[in-house]
């Protein structure tokens, strides 16, 4: 399951985001906003997704807000998420398959709808590498989340 959420400055590229992907065929759960209300907190959301997301290794969530920098944050206290703050469809890619991310948080206030689509799309057709590196420096995070 993908889930999404955003703040009132993520609402409504959220909701372009949104309709665009289930057009695609892909399975989507918003835990909002579910209305643009101006006084709405980015960490709301982004614990929600993060907590959905944490609960199976199949889901991934989709964080935004204006920077992207506050969604993130937020989910990353999350045992279990590694959410990847990203700008463009490459670093999309390499969040997955360097470093499993199952969250992408994306800044709406310098991304269109058409190069988030591009982003969210490399995020979740790419696969985890399984590298020996990449899985090494993986349990170096999970053991800090542990500590």
């Amino acid at each position: 399951m993908i889930f999404i959420g955003a703040d009132h400055r993520g609402f409504e590229l959220k909701e372009q985001l949104k309709k665009a992907l289930i057009d695609e065929g892909y399975e989507l759960s918003d835990l909002g906003n579910d209305h643009l209300d101006p006084n709405d907190d980015y960490v709301d959301f982004a614990i929600k997704v993060a907590k959905a997301v944490s609960e199976d290794e199949a889901n991934k969530g989709i964080l935004i807000c204006g920077s992207g920098a506050g969604v993130d944050m937020a989910a990353n206290k999350i045992p279990g998420i590694r959410s990847a703050l990203v700008f463009d469809k490459a670093k999309a890619a390499q969040a997955r398959s360097h470093e499993d991310a199952n969250v992408i948080s994306l800044p709406s206030d310098t991304l269109d709808t058409e190069s988030a689509l591009e982003i969210v799309k490399a995020f979740l057709q790419t696969n985890f590498s399984n590298e020996e590196r990449h899985i090494r420096r993986l349990d170096k995070l999970k053991a800090l989340e542990n500590h």
